[in-house]
């Protein structure tokens, strides 16, 4: 039996209309406010506010699928990152922005939370890592489609804001034609919390931080460092477009060769590789294969660190791993443009890469510390 049902089918299709627009809007609100002469570390909280409200949402979800079910609280959702959406026409005031993209998190954080635990819960062991790399391609598809979209149509904010939002609207529409099972009362629930203190999930955990510290980091100032460089909109848009399409060349290979070769060793290997990308960017080498070399070891970080940690848990216990882990991705994205653009705004826009390269730098003896490699899956993925 296949593992793409008609139900996951649908759950992608929405997906994929929604990761379009959130592209769009990753990389053209930092454009935006940069064309109004906001400063660097005003653009940079602004990214932040879209990060906090993605671990506000993610700590909501749970309570929110519990009392109105799957389906209503995905189009609960999406209301709500329509709404904050188009909010953001209504001024170009630093605080509207800030609170438009707080609640447009909220809105992503739900979404995501519901559409990762309804695939987890229609697979089984022998295919859900069929469906979490199904689920992963799609959301760099449609990404790398948000920043093609980017350099071909009119960038400005009341041309693109109509279309997004439509866009979202009816990204409503596929699970208007199926229903998704709510969770079985007599399912045992997992706390979210001690999941983090599971030691020997710890290297998963951290991994998922730095990758969302690095991830954080280009996607909310890589366009304003680009744009610092003297690039045009549309430039922008198709230098992204490389960094993310080099993350979804990356997922097949590395998942493979992680099955095979140990994931400890493929996340040393990520680990130096974003190393190398960033120092390449500081000397200011070929930025085509240093971009590329950037998002094919850390687009990938993510699930392989993620794929450590679930492998240390038991079945019933996946979808709280699966919060904690993007709970701890959300802090790194939080934390990861804060820090970064008050070091570019204090000193200069190369501290994105230095940034980079020193926490990469952390994890990398977090990972060579670790001796004793155990893959003995509690859990198969």
């Amino acid at each position: 039996m296949s593992a793409y049902s008609r139900l996951v089918s649908l759950l992608l299709c929405g997906l994929l209309l929604l990761t379009i627009s959130i592209a769009v809007l990753n990389t053209l609100v930092p454009l935006w406010l940069s064309h109004e002469q906001l400063p660097t570390w005003q653009v940079g909280l602004v990214s932040s506010s879209y990060f906090t409200g993605n671990l506000v949402g993610t700590l909501l979800a749970g309570g929110l699928i519990k009392s109105i079910g799957f389906n209503r609280s995905y189009y609960l959702s999406c209301i709500i990152f329509a709404v904050a959406t188009a909010g953001l026409a209504l001024s170009m005031s630093f605080w509207t922005w800030v609170t438009a993209r707080f609640v447009a998190g909220i809105g992503c954080a739900l979404i995501w939370v519901v559409v990762e635990s309804a695939l987890l819960r229609s697979g089984t062991v022998k295919n859900r890592g069929q469906l979490l790399a199904a689920y992963m391609i799609m959301y760099y598809i449609g990404t790398v489609a948000g920043q093609l979209l980017v350099g071909t149509v009119p960038t400005a904010i009341f041309s693109v804001l109509p279309w997004v939002t439509a866009l979202i609207v009816i990204a409503m529409l596929p699970l208007l034609l199926t229903h998704i099972e709510d969770q079985d009362s007599e399912q045992p629930r997992h706390a979210v919390m001690p999941m983090f203190r599971r030691r020997n999930a710890r290297l998963g955990i951290n991994g998922c931080i730095i990758s969302g510290i690095v991830l954080g980091s280009l996607y909310g100032l890589m366009p304003l460092f680009l744009t610092h460089q003297g690039m045009s909109d549309a430039n922008v848009g198709y230098w992204m477009a490389l960094l993310v399409s080099a993350g979804i060349i990356g997922q097949w290979p590395v998942g493979r060769l992680a099955d095979r070769y140990g994931r400890l060793m493929v996340l040393r290997i990520q680990i130096f590789c974003v190393i190398l990308g960033s120092i390449a960017m500081l000397s200011g080498y070929a930025m085509a294969p240093t971009l590329f070399i950037l998002g094919c070891a850390g687009f990938t970080l993510y699930p392989v660190a993620m794929s450590w940690a679930c492998e240390k848990v038991s079945a019933d216990e996946l979808v709280a791993m699966n919060q904690a882990l993007l709970m701890s991705y959300t802090i790194g994205s939080l934390a990861g443009p804060t820090m970064t653009a008050m070091l570019m705004q204090s000193y200069s826009d190369r501290l994105l890469f230095v940034m980079i390269a020193v926490v990469s730098l952390v994890y990398l003896v977090m990972l060579m510390r670790k001796a004793d490699h155990t893959h003995n899956p509690v859990a198969a993925a």
